[in-house]
């Protein structure tokens, strides 16, 4: 497994933009202060052992090494020793609605931005369960199977949106088979979904399918995103309107989104501006009985970054042998023009 220990210094990079308009500066500069003393040519011809393309050779290399340097800095690190580590815990199904409705800005700055903040927060709390990712509209897959990678969860939250799932519409009953699907133990005490809408349901089954999942044991909550009021939903800019030309209104169903967690005797929670309610479900799951859990885990990592300072350091010794003139002594070694000289003299 590779990784980079700390991602954070990968803002450094802002510094190569940086270069390249100090580079363009003092080009710029160097140009006018040239033409000062008369024409451009006239004054080349002048300075035959100028060789100003050779500045932009070295400001290339200056920025490659900028850039491997920031790289090793990132920590650069690769997974040298794969563990089975068991742990006790439960394992939880994170059933996220990216339908067009969850853009609705009765929560700010949306419905699933939001969402995304609260499940990273989520993910961060936990250490010994295992978790998994289901996303869902007018269709329904699962994007992580239950692992307990955290650091692969949350890059994965941070990339949802609607584009994900192209039939769009809100399938929580396909959400519900997917997530029990999911699920890589059979006990039926320690498995949790956790459904994440504004309950627009566009299927009649989802009371169905979560008493179904309730006589396997699955306990299902619902987290309520949006306001029973509703708000028009924003796609690129514009507003979302039905066949007849008028803005489509997003409004919360909480009776369907209660009815789902209460037959299979798990909790609803309403999302408010302040709170989206995960904390309280997770301390719900803490109460469950834990399961033995195996996980497959790196549990040492050999530093990489020696290798990209060694490159950069080459570079940089690269750049420093790169004169601003042109190398008469490479000039003088024409051993193949010589050849032909002699070639023609016989």
């Amino acid at each position: 497994m590779f990784r980079f220990a700390h991602p954070q210094y990968f803002y450094l990079l802002l510094l190569i933009p940086v270069l390249a308009a100090l580079y363009f500066w003092v080009w710029r500069d160097y140009r006018r202060r040239l033409s000062l003393f008369g024409d451009n040519a006239l004054i080349r011809s002048l300075m035959p052992e100028a060789a100003p393309h050779k500045a932009l050779v070295k400001y290339c290399l200056v920025t490659v090494a900028v850039a491997v340097l920031v790289f090793a800095l990132a920590g650069p690190q690769v997974g040298s020793r794969l563990r089975k580590v068991k742990t006790e815990g439960v394992e939880i199904i994170l059933a996220v609605d990216v339908s067009n409705s969850m853009l609705a800005e009765d929560f700010e700055p949306s419905r699933l931005a939001r969402t995304k903040m609260a499940i990273t927060k989520l993910v961060d709390g936990l250490t010994e369960d295992r978790i998994g990712l289901v996303v869902f509209a007018g269709d329904a897959f699962v994007q992580l199977p239950v692992t307990g990678d955290y650091v692969t969860a949350k890059n994965l939250v941070s990339h949802l949106s609607p584009d994900m799932v192209s039939s769009q519409g809100t399938a929580i009953g396909k959400a519900l088979r997917a997530a029990g699907r999911s699920f890589s133990s059979q006990s039926d005490r320690s498995r949790v979904v956790i459904v994440i809408s504004d309950g627009e349901d566009h299927d009649a089954d989802a009371v169905d399918v979560a008493r179904q999942m309730a006589d396997k044991g699955i306990v299902v909550h619902t987290v309520g995103v949006g306001s029973p009021e509703g708000a028009p939903v924003s796609v690129g800019g514009e507003m979302l309107r039905d066949s007849d030309g008028q803005i489509v209104v997003s409004r919360l169903n909480e009776k369907l989104l209660q009815d789902i967690a209460f037959a299979t005797g798990g909790s609803y929670v309403h999302a408010t501006g302040g709170s989206m309610g995960l904390d309280g479900i997770i301390r719900q799951v803490r109460d469950m009985d834990a399961q033995e859990l195996v996980t497959d885990r790196f549990e040492e990592y050999s530093e990489q970054y020696r290798y990209l300072v060694a490159i950069a350091l080459v570079i940089i010794l690269i750049e420093s042998c790169v004169l601003d003139r042109k190398n008469r002594m490479v000039e003088r070694m024409t051993l193949f023009h010589k050849e032909n000289e002699n070639t023609k003299t016989e």
